[in-house]
């Protein structure tokens, strides 16, 4: 296989996997739209059985069109430079976030509040992709992690609690996750 096939095909993938994902985003919220915010509902509950549910559902779930286009460019972004690294780590660094951030408003979000938003799983790339060239300690991983430090470095600050409505919670956790998974990776 050519370099320029080889290249074609890894571009693909990455559209393919960051294109449903990002569709399924925006179906939910068109789902939710249609529902009169109902599925909203779903989200995380604090330390309610039905809020370790809304673990795996927050993630797609969106309080408004701002709230959804601000994860959407993020994700995408952020997403593609996981992929970039390695496209493997996508799904892992995806699922252990979901999970770290999901905890994390599961146990410290405010009594009867709703966690939603992907943003948690935007924090785990974001720690991905920061910590990574430091515990894989090779040329393009460190310049990928300078990279991205430059660029989205002051958004680390989201994992301290600052306006109301946002959860610094699942900042925090998917931060968190993300560590973890770099660290897995560092060799």
């Amino acid at each position: 296989m050519s370099p320029r096939t080889s290249l074609q095909r890894t571009a693909r993938t990455h559209a393919v996997v960051l294109g449903s994902t990002i569709g399924a985003l925006w179906v939910t919220f068109a789902a939710i739209a249609v529902s009169g915010g109902a599925l909203l509902s779903l989200g995380i509950v604090p330390r309610t059985q039905a809020g370790l549910l809304g673990i795996a559902a927050a993630p797609l779930l969106h309080a408004n069109l701002d709230h959804l286009l601000a994860n959407t460019a993020s994700f995408a972004v952020l997403g593609w430079l996981v992929m970039l690294r390695d496209p493997r780590h996508f799904w892992h660094v995806t699922l252990v976030s979901m999970l770290t951030a999901g905890l994390m408003q599961w146990l410290l979000g405010a009594p009867g509040s709703v966690h939603v938003g992907a943003s948690g799983v935007i924090f785990g790339f974001l720690a991905f992709l920061m910590l990574s060239g430091w515990y894989a300690r090779t040329l393009g991983s460190v310049l990928l992690s300078v990279v991205v430090t430059a660029a989205w470095g002051g958004l680390v600050w989201g994992v301290l609690p600052s306006a109301p409505g946002v959860s610094w919670q699942g900042h925090l956790g998917g931060f968190v996750g993300g560590a973890l998974v770099a660290r897995a990776y560092r060799r």
